[in-house]
């Protein structure tokens, strides 16, 4: 069975809030989903979805509640408090990038995904000057 919404009154278009478009632009994004799957599933046009996911991608899709505007024009301040980093930042396991040297004995190294850093100078080192470290 096939859900109609009719929408009537001068306005015809829906209203998303910012919420609601998260919770859409998150299932566009989870892995396997289909942008027009979950387009389709939500009635909306593919197009809709993926400008929502750019200004997700770009911090301009807010995720708290929809601002309220304020009556008397004025323009005041929201509190803010900056947490610290739970977890410091590392490199993706697994990477798919590649670095590739060439030195000027003619030796050339290609390392491909995740590297411990001692071991890649180790391997430079051996390599620029002819004796393993």
């Amino acid at each position: 069975m096939t859900t109609v919404t009719v929408l009537s009154g001068p306005e015809r278009r829906r209203r998303w809030t910012s919420a609601e478009k998260l919770r859409i632009v998150e299932e566009s994004l989870a892995p396997g989903a289909s942008v027009v799957e979950v387009a389709r599933r939500h009635d909306v046009h593919r197009n809709l979805v993926t400008a929502w996911r750019r200004q997700a991608r770009r911090g301009v899709l807010a995720c708290g509640p929809e601002p309220m505007p304020r009556q008397d024009g004025e323009v005041g301040f929201a509190a803010v408090s900056i947490a610290p980093d739970l977890q410091p930042l590392t490199a993706p396991s697994g990477s798919c990038g590649a670095i590739e040297i060439e030195f000027a004995a003619g030796a050339r190294m290609r390392i491909t995904g995740a590297v411990d850093a001692a071991t890649l100078s180790a391997v430079v080192a051996a390599l620029t000057d002819g004796r393993p470290r």
